[in-house]
């Protein structure tokens, strides 16, 4: 079973920055569609970036152009790059192996995740 670990969120203004890891156990990022959720009070999880196990990647377009997706594949990491972050960013983000080798779609990837980590935090402020 594969237990994402998501670490990196924080409390920061409008306009600043954080990056997300995500350390995965059992599976190996480069093989899998790897994907970043966020969470907002009282609204339903949504995929915000995705990444393919050839680096084809997709963006919400409430993200295009703030933030990137990326990975290490020697230490088996994704990464998720905020710049500019905006209050309504503001959720627990959670990373996930969603299936192996290519992505569905973005509106899609939220169904096709088996197990969920614990998230990590992120407040912007105004």
């Amino acid at each position: 079973q594969v237990q994402p670990v998501e670490s990196g969120g924080g409390s920061v203004q409008a306009g600043g920055s954080l990056r997300l890891s995500c350390a995965t156990s059992g599976v190996s990022v480069s093989t899998y569609c790897m994907g970043w959720f966020r969470q907002a009070p009282g609204e339903s999880r949504e995929a915000v970036a995705s990444i393919s196990n050839i680096r084809i990647i997709n963006y919400a377009n409430s993200v295009k152009g703030r933030f990137t997706i990326s990975r290490d594949d020697a230490q088996n990491i994704l990464y998720l790059q905020m710049n500019n972050l905006k209050p309504e960013d503001t959720g627990m983000y959670y990373c996930a192996a969603v299936r192996p080798l290519v992505c569905p779609p973005l509106v899609t990837l939220p169904n096709s995740v088996d197990t969920w980590g614990q998230g990590t935090q992120v407040t912007v402020s105004s």
